[in-house]
This record gives structure tokens, sequence and C-alpha cells, in this order.
């Protein structure tokens, strides 16, 4: 975890009150200079980076330079202390000044170097952070201490406000940097056989010129004497910065991204730049410095395992190009991998490997490493981050159509993979582009703009590439279907939401109400359910809802399985802390919901409080969340002929049999985020008279292929409906044997469903593709609607030259207030 900087301020000042403040600074040491050969110039702010991971300290705190080398480590006693209150996120952020010096290894002591560490809190921690500090032995300086004024804490605000003024100029002035017309470029004809649309050429050219440019790294330029300076930064230095090779790649998904870069891998396959003669292309002699293995490693998740091997079949001679599956059962011997082009591997493999000795994939010095599906690491805390950030490269890609999913924040464990300097540093991305957005400021927006522009490339299918003539897909239109409940649907929709909101009421204050967090999410979730299907959910809401304002899991295990089902039940639940879907669940005695990693990380800081609510916790506090019993894969579980469908399944089947009526030869995807909800459909549309497969996260990766491949199949007897899990067909699938995607739920998440869509709506689609979402009218769906829009606003504008709007947070409790229909 890094910790990063903010602007100092006093306690209760500025206009937000939870915005964090500077509370003091402590007196330590740098220590362990010799070890690291990063340095530190004057006036530039090192950060300070959590290594739980460290053999030798699990409290380790490096410190490192703004161009993210290690300069050494905060001396132990200091970072006993700092190590909970960072991890616990009590201290939100942090500021290292090291008072009086120019260098790293000026002075007499080459061993270590006094630091003030400026700690940050959001107003309701500050009280504890000053009281673990002095428990400590620790001496807090705060800003009304005597000795405060006599620091140079007052020059370092100063100085961050100039730089403030003058760094939207700076970022204009990368944005247009990266205008220059990239022109389109063939492929390597003697490995890849299949000819590419005019934009993979064009973003074939423009991948190579970032590979293959010398020009400085956005922000850098050259000096009168000779040396070289960070413009944004301050930072100098004597030997020109190398550049940065890589970037990220985001056109939309379904424009063969994959394609494209087995075209970049081919071109680097030889000694000589083009693996063999490319159309167009001159061979030029790559530089000394490239010798050795040209080695590609593809990350991705095991369902785009399948993806890149098809395209492999599809558009490369057989056997050109050499690939190595690093999955399962694997080689530990790095020369062997080296003796391949592509080496794939998963995500989770890479962070089971992340810190073993042995592990070939950490040893090798990769010629490129290529992120597909790379929102997967959105979370910076994630083990699997941290280990492609650690990776050893010459050339790194980030490869996603939704390089945003929720937030900008979602950008930052993406420019620490590709090393991009310094937003590679949290306190540099926060303090220059997420707190700006989060305030509103349009300069936060215009320097995203600017700073993607700069290194990404991002085509859509609707407008930058053109007609179908040029890309060959035919047109998508989404419309809202929007549905009716019954009159005894209605009644016990707005009974359960509201008691939902009387329930709400009674939590009362925000404290309150954060104490009951996993209860309003169960909520929630059951009113989603309610909308599809009253079979999904119990009926009466009392027997689900706790019975007083603050009950425990521990006299409870009925309520420790009901709140095991919100996890289990929906596909969008994720651990508060990391931002991902619980690995193994944990649920706390006051009703919260984490991974088991997360919070026993929590129960080491010095708080030892839950996240959500703060109330103490201890390992007795904590309850391994029992397995929920899915129904069979049978029948059984399906909705049964003699009870009356929901408005919403009735719905769906008007639909579908419109559609089958206008093209007998049609098929068509239904997706739902509940597995439980794919099971009750089955037994209404076959009944009907449709053919069907089911798709869901249950399934093994072969099984999921198998599935796929027959439902793609055509004939009298070829299934016409595919009932699919979003997450289960969201990545990597090709579903282009459908024609129309039934959006059976909302999601949180408008990228998943984009996603998901776009599995139907991608290269070698032949049909106009149609997206219908089913919406209950006045429901929480229509809400849900309305927060996808919220975060579509950003997600497009990051990427506009010119879009006014402002940043919008993650699911707030004021969100989930409007959720439950209480208003804005």
């Amino acid at each position: 975890m890094a910790a990063s900087s903010s602007s100092s301020r006093g306690a209760g000042g500025g206009d937000d009150d939870n915005e964090p403040y500077l509370v003091g600074f402590v007196v330590s040491k740098i220590v362990g200079l010799k070890h690291y050969s990063g340095t530190l110039s004057g006036g530039e702010r090192p950060s300070l980076i959590r290594e739980p991971l460290n053999r030798y300290d699990s409290n380790a705190i490096a410190v490192h330079n703004s161009r993210g080398r290690q300069v050494g480590h905060i001396e132990g006693r200091t970072a006993k202390v700092l190590a909970p209150l960072l991890d616990s996120l009590l201290v939100a952020n942090t500021h290292v000044l090291v008072p009086g010096s120019r260098s790293s290894k000026a002075g007499n002591n080459f061993y270590n170097l006094p630091c003030q560490i400026h700690l940050f809190a959001r107003p309701a921690a500050a009280a504890i952070v000053r009281e673990a500090v002095d428990e400590s032995g620790l001496v807090l300086i705060d800003p009304n201490h005597i000795e405060f004024a006599l620091s140079q804490s007052a020059i370092v605000q100063e100085q961050t406000k100039k730089s403030d003024r003058d760094v939207d100029k700076l970022f204009a002035r990368v944005g247009k940097q990266g205008e220059s017309r990239i022109e389109p470029m063939e492929p390597p004809e003697d490995v890849v056989v299949s000819d590419l649309f005019e934009h993979q050429k064009v973003a074939l050219g423009w991948l190579v010129h970032r590979e293959e440019s010398g020009d400085l790294p956005p922000f850098w330029k050259e000096d009168k004497n000779g040396g070289y300076e960070n413009v944004l930064t301050s930072q100098n230095a004597k030997q020109r910065p190398p550049p940065l090779r890589g970037g990220i790649f985001a056109d939309d998904m379904g424009l063969g991204k994959t394609l494209t870069l087995l075209s970049l891998i081919a071109r680097s396959k030889a000694r000589n730049v083009g693996g063999g003669k490319a159309k167009g292309t001159k061979r030029r002699k790559i530089d000394d410095a490239e010798e050795g293995s040209r080695t590609t490693l593809v990350v991705c998740p095991p369902s785009v395992f399948s993806s890149w091997v098809t395209q492999l079949e599809e558009h490369t001679n057989a056997g050109s190009l050499k690939v190595y599956m690093y999955h399962g059962q694997r080689t530990k011997d790095k020369k062997v991998l080296l003796k391949y082009d592509i080496v794939i591997t998963t995500y989770s493999v890479l962070g089971t490997e992340f810190g073993q000795e042995g592990s070939p994939v950490n040893d090798i010095e990769w010629f490129r490493v290529i992120l597909d599906e790379a929102h997967i690491i959105k979370n910076s805390a994630a083990l699997q981050t941290k280990a492609v950030t650690a990776l050893n490269a010459q050339r790194r890609w980030v490869v996603t159509g939704t390089p945003i999913q929720n937030s900008s924040l979602d950008l930052f464990p993406l420019m620490a993979f590709l090393k991009f300097e310094p937003f590679s540093v949290k306190s540099y991305w926060q303090s220059l582009i997420q707190r700006p957005l989060e305030k509103g400021d349009k300069a936060g927006l215009s320097r995203l703009q600017n700073l993607l522009g700069a290194i990404s490339l991002r085509r859509t299918k609707e407008t930058e590439c053109g007609s179908k003539s040029v890309i060959g897909i035919p047109p998508k239109t989404v419309v809202v279907c929007s549905i009716e409940l019954s009159a005894e649907e209605r009644e016990c929709y707005d009974q359960m939401e509201s008691e939902g909101r009387n329930k709400m009421m009674e939590f009362g204050d925000r404290d309150s109400i954060l104490r009951n967090y996993s209860t309003v999410l169960f909520l929630i979730l059951r009113l989603r359910q309610l909308c599809n299907d009253v079979a999904l959910c119990p009926f009466d809401i009392k027997s689900w809802l706790p019975a007083n304002t603050l009950e425990d899991v521990s006299k409870n295990p009925e309520l420790l399985k009901k709140l095991a089902s919100l996890v289990a039940d929906g596909e969008d639940f994720d651990c508060p802390i990391c931002l991902s879907p619980p690995s193994t669940t944990v649920i706390t005695s006051c009703t919260h919901i984490y991974c088991q990693t997360c919070i026993l990380k929590i129960l080491k800081s010095a708080s030892s409080r839950c996240p959500i609510c703060r109330r103490s916790l201890s390992k007795d506090d904590l309850f391994i969340a029992p397995a929920v019993q899915h129904p069979d894969d049978d029948e059984s579980g399906s909705l049964e002929s003699d009870k009356p469908l929901s408005s919403k399944v009735q719905a769906l089947l008007e639909l579908l049999k419109r559609s089958q009526k206008e093209d007998p030869s049609s098929k068509s995807v239904v997706f739902s985020q509940f597995q439980k909800m794919l099971i009750l459909l089955e037994g209404p549309l076959k009944r009907a008279g449709f053919k069907i497969l089911r798709l869901d996260g249950t399934m093994s990766v072969k099984k999921r292929s198998d599935v796929i491949k027959e439902f793609a199949a055509v004939g009298p007897d070829a299934p016409t409906v595919l009932l699919a899990g979003l997450k289960a067909a969201g990545a990597g699938v090709n579903l282009t044997a459908a024609s129309t995607v039934y959006l059976f739920d909302p999601w949180w998440n408008p990228g998943t469903e984009e996603q998901a869509m776009d599995r139907v709506h991608r290269i070698g689609q032949k049909k106009a593709v149609k997206v219908v979402r089913l919406i209950v009218k006045n429901s929480i769906e229509e809400r849900v609607l309305e927060l996808q829009e919220r975060k579509k606003r950003l997600i497009s504008g990051a990427f506009r030259k010119k879009v006014g709007g402002k940043e919008e947070k993650e699911l707030r409790l004021e969100e989930l207030r409007i959720m439950l229909g209480f208003g804005p």
C-alpha cells in the first residue's frame, strides 16, 4: 500500500468535514541507504510504501523517490507504530520531508538520513492516531506545537500550492504531444495469415511506435546544461530517462485487440524487427540493449485462455509462434520458458507465486508483459496486483475495454504497473488527479484526459472506427423494456421497501447505519431479487431483518447464514477493504463482511476495530461464512408449472417468442447476476419450446468452453437460448452466434454489463444486435440505472478532450439511502 500526500490544513478546516488534515509529524530516520541505488534531490517528495510481506519485518515501510526507486526504509521503531495505522487506513496520507539535504548520499552519515513524517487523518480517526503515537513513546509535533513553526512544514505547503497553480498548463502540453499521426502498419505476412482491418493496422502502428520510439517520457525535458528535468516534480537527472515503452490499449470490446497484439508479438519474434517481412515496413536492427530473449508474457483470466488459443489457430501460421501455458502443472525452469514466443498465465497464478523463491516468472526479465482484461487489477492492495506490478519487463501493456469501471481510482494500479512516473507513486496520483476529481474540480478531469491522451489508444465501435464497411460489425441498439408488476407483486414489493425504510429510520444516525451496513446491503439485494421473482427471496421481510439495531452474529447462527447468502446469492458483492469478491468470506460479530486476509490485517493494527462501524474486534469475533446450498442443476429448482410466472419472466417469454417468430434461426443470450434465477428460468423456457443451455460461474473452464461451442451449433436441434451469468460470460467469451441480448437485471457496474453485451456485439457478428434491459417500473432497478449513468459519464469523459462534469465517488452511504427510495 502506498501512503500518499495531501495539502495540509488545520483541524476542522476546509469545505469537506471528512477531508484528511494534518495531525502532526514525527521525527524519524531513513535507514539502509547503502543497500539501495535511489537518491533524493532537493525539493523532492519521497513516498512511503508498505511492505507487509517483507520476510525480515512485517512492519517494514520502504521509502521511494519520485521515480519509484527505493532509497531505504523507515527505521524499525517508527515503522512498528505507523504500519498498523497505514494498514487500517487510520492514517489516510503521509508527507515525508528530508530537511536541509539535497541528496540521500550527502553528509557524513552514509547509513541513515533524518526525516519528518507528516501524518494526515480524517477527523474521526485523528484521536486514535494521536493516542497510538503517544502510547508508543514517539513525539507527535502538531501544528500548535512550538517546534512546528520552526520546521519546514509551512515552506512545503507553499511549494505545493505553487506547483498546483502551474500544473494544468503542464498537463495540457503533454496531452498535445500524443496527437501526432501514427501511420498504419501491416503484420508480418509469414506469421499472421489474416488481413487486419484498417483500425487494427492503425493500432499496430501505434503499439510499435510506443515500443520503439526513443522520445523522453511525458513531463521530461532536456535542460540547458545537458541534463534532464521533470517539469512536474522538479526532479533532475544527469542521464537521459528511459522511454516509457508501453501504454494502455483501451479499444472498445469486440474490436479485435487480441489479433492486433499477436501481430505486435509477431513483429518482434526475430532479431530484426518484424520477425518476417511485413508489407509496407522496413526492417530495422534492434538496439543492443534489446538483445536476448523476446518472450512475451500474457496475463489473463482463465476464461480468456481459449480466446488466445483460438486466435492463434485462426490467424497465424501453425507453429510460427510457440506458446507455453503456465498454468496447472508448470515448469520451474526459466530457460524452458524463454524458448517460447508467448507464455500465457493467470492473475491468480502470479498472486500465488508472488514472493516465492524459485518462481521463474518472477526471475525473468520479460521482453514484453501484456495484461489482458487488465481492469482485474483495479484494487492496488490485492496480492495479484502487487505481483504483476513487481514483474520485470522491458515493455508493459495494459489491455482492457473498460479501464475505468467505478472511479478514476481504478486507473492508479494501471499506472503503477506501467511504471509511469510520477503517477506510479500514489501520493502524486492522489494529489494531482484523484482529489481534484473527487472535489468536482474541472481541472482534475482535464488532467486525466490529457494524461490518457499521452499514453493510451481508445476507439469505439460507434464513433472512431467508422461505418460497417470499415470493421464489419453491424450496429447495436440498446432498449429498455419497462415492466409493470402485478397487483400482488406490487403490494409485496411496496411492503418490503416500506419495511426497509422503516428499519433505516430505526437505525437513525450515520454511525448506527454503518453498524448495520451489511443489513442495508442485504435489504437492497432482496429488493432487487424481488423485482425478478418472489421465489428468489423469503416473503416475510421480518425473518431476515435484525430485531434490534445492534444484533450480534455470535449469538445468532441463523443471522450468520442469512448474511452468508448476501455474498452467495449475487455476483456483485465486494469486500469493502480490497474491493474484490471475497476469497474466504468472514463475517464479524457486528454483521460486516470481509475477506479473511483483509480483516486479519486490520486486527494486527493498533486499533483492532471494524473499519465500517469502528466496533472493537478480536479473532473471536470473526466467523467463516457457512456454505450456502444452491439448487441442483436439474429442473427440481425450476419454477413449477402450476405456479404463476412473475411479471418479468412473462415479459421475457413474450420477447423471446416474438424474436423467434420474426427469425426462427435467431439465438438469444439471457444474462442474470443471480445463479438461482438462471436455474429458475429453465423450466418455463423449456415448456415454451426453447432449446436452452446454461453458462454460470460454477462451471469449469472446459465445461464453459463446451457450452459455448454447443451454443454456436446450427441446425433444427441446435440450442436457441443461452442462460448466462454476467461474470461467467463477461471476459474472453465469443457469443456471436446470438444476435439478441436480454439483461434480466441491472448491475451496479456498467462496465461489467458492457463486457457482457459485447460478447455478442464484436468482430465476427453478422446480424444487427439488439440489447434489451428488463427494468421494473418504480423500483430499485430504476435507481440502479441512475447510478450506472453517473459512472458512464466519468468513463466517457476521461477519454474525451472537452467534457464537463465531475467525478462520482464509489457507492456511499447516501447512495444506499437513494437505493431505498429516500431521494437524493
